[in-house]
């Protein structure tokens, strides 16, 4: 029997409407869910905390004690980026220890820790953290392809994350460009040489995505990753119902009641239509060329949005051919949060500006110094020439030149939230700004019950106004249509601000 993690009330939503889905519309189908019989529910983690605070203006920590309660018979699970945590930048070892322990007494069962660059150094502190807090470490290889990444290398990468003390591993196909081939040989590779559990994650875009489940479930999968269908396909998941469907009744059936899934599917069907205005069709579509450039979902739609606040959407061709380029320069990172978006607002550059590495972001110039961790292939040598020349490479894991920030931080919070607990404390280490804003706007009234009745208001007075002669643009934040995208996008905001001041002294 195969066990099946759904995902629909975290990557799900996150991948097909920017992580908007409100705990209120997950908790009445809670108990249905933690009925079905899954292996795990992904409840947490990537861009979910991010997005509580400086969109919905929840407490993400509540989400997870209102879930945990609401399913108490199903592990919950959380996605991880290693010492980035949920956050775009590395942070201290007491920080990432403190936010684990607090995640794991708060319900978190399963911590699935990656790294974007598969650097094992970011992930070692993390996994022995889960380790203490007596939950499941579940150790994270990033899928792409290129001359560095062979089916050996991943293999000898899992080898790795085994001595670090993980309980199992996931391969994390994000681009959604895993051919069954690779996942039959990497998942076969780990199962007989490490001997560890191995889950399969991956994405519809490129229309592989349940081959490549059902070809890893023949390797020796020991569980796979779908979302219920109205949050399933395309930058998501494949669909629930059908890989249980696809394997009813063989060797590997998850045993998981159609009847019971097809209810729960209706129920997110009339949650996905109050959130229709943050649809876009592209996040849906079957892409096939992501097999050529690699870019996900996510990433290019923040491509088209840097591209449409140039008035450069004509160049989007130019710009996915760069992403390679640029990607091989670096040393061929996989694609993932924080380095899609290095990578892409780079090539963004190096298309508008009319030179490559005309100007040289700062990301990629910390990137290159070694700042987020040792590349998988050599740097361009004249990029590494340019870049440490000034500012010298480093080699030591990157959180040792961090210092401790923890009491700095709670004694800052606890001027502005004197009775504030450790789980406040550690939203406002990873997120100050962000979290001072929650603070103010809650404090105001803006919660989280009021924006969506506010939310509800606008949408129905879009159903009822006339057909406008051309369709409105999707709703913003801070009047940026980059906030509204997928997975560090808020990050990438601030990067598209490098991209219209180079671009206007190229103009110049």
């Amino acid at each position: 029997m195969v066990g099946i993690t759904e995902t629909v009330l975290r990557d799900g939503h996150q991948s097909l409407i920017a992580t908007r889905m409100r705990t209120r519309d997950m908790l009445p189908a809670a108990e249905r869910l933690d009925a079905v019989g899954y292996r795990s529910l992904e409840v947490w983690g990537g861009a979910t905390f991010d997005v509580c605070l400086r969109f919905l203006r929840e407490d993400p920590w509540e989400r997870l004690r209102a879930l945990r309660r609401a399913m108490p018979k199903t592990p919950l699970q959380m996605l991880l980026r290693g010492q980035n945590l949920v956050g775009y930048r590395h942070y201290p070892d007491e920080t990432v220890r403190a936010f684990v322990s607090e995640a794991a007494r708060q319900g978190i069962a399963i911590f699935r820790v990656f790294d974007a660059l598969n650097d094992p150094r970011n992930m070692e502190v993390a996994l022995d953290a889960v380790r203490r807090a007596g939950a499941r470490a579940q150790a994270t290889i990033c899928y792409t392809s290129s001359p560095v990444h062979t089916r050996e290398a991943f293999v000898a990468l899992g080898r790795r994350l085994a001595e670090l003390g993980a309980d199992e591993l996931c391969l994390k196909d994000m681009g959604g460009f895993l051919p069954p081939d690779d996942a039959s040989a990497i998942v076969g590779g780990l199962r007989r040489e490490v001997g560890l559990p191995v889950v399969l994650h991956t994405h519809s875009a490129s229309g592989l995505s349940t081959l490549s489940c059902l070809a890893a479930v023949d390797a020796g999968a020991e569980a796979i990753d779908g979302a219920l269908s109205p949050f399933a396909g395309g930058a998501s998941q494949p669909p629930t119902e059908t890989l249980v469907a696809a394997l009813k009744g063989g060797p590997h059936d998850p045993h998981l009641d159609l009847g019971a899934l097809a209810d729960l599917a209706g129920y997110f069907r009339t949650v996905l239509e109050r959130y229709r205005p943050l649809l876009d069709v592209r996040s849906l579509q079957t892409d096939p060329g992501i097999l050529t450039h690699q870019v996900p979902g996510g990433m290019l739609s923040n491509l088209i949005s840097q591209l449409k606040g140039q008035e450069a959407i004509d160049r989007l061709t130019d710009v996915l051919a760069e992403v390679p380029r640029v990607r091989a320069d670096l040393g061929y990172p996989p694609l993932v949060t924080p380095t899609s978006q290095i990578v892409g607002t780079q090539a963004v550059l190096n298309v508008l500006t009319g030179g490559r590495y005309r100007t040289v972001t700062a990301e990629v110039r910390e990137y290159v110094r070694g700042l987020y961790g040792t590349p998988p292939g050599p740097i361009e040598p004249e990029l590494f020439a340019r870049v440490t020349r000034d500012a010298p490479a480093v080699t030591v894991r990157p959180a040792d030149l961090l210092a401790p920030e923890l009491a700095r931080q709670t004694a800052e919070l606890r001027e502005l939230v004197p009775a504030a607990d450790t789980a406040e404390v550690l939203s406002y280490a990873l997120f100050p700004a962000v979290y001072r804003a929650y603070r103010a706007a809650v404090d105001r009234g803006l919660t989280s019950d009021v924006l969506a009745a506010a939310a509800l208001g606008v949408i129905g007075a879009l159903r009822s106004a006339p057909a406008p002669r051309a369709p409105p643009a999707a709703p913003t934040a801070a009047g940026s249509p980059s906030l509204w995208a997928h997975e560090g996008r808020v990050r990438s905001h601030a990067q598209g601000g490098a991209v219209r001041a180079a671009h206007g002294r190229a103009r110049r």
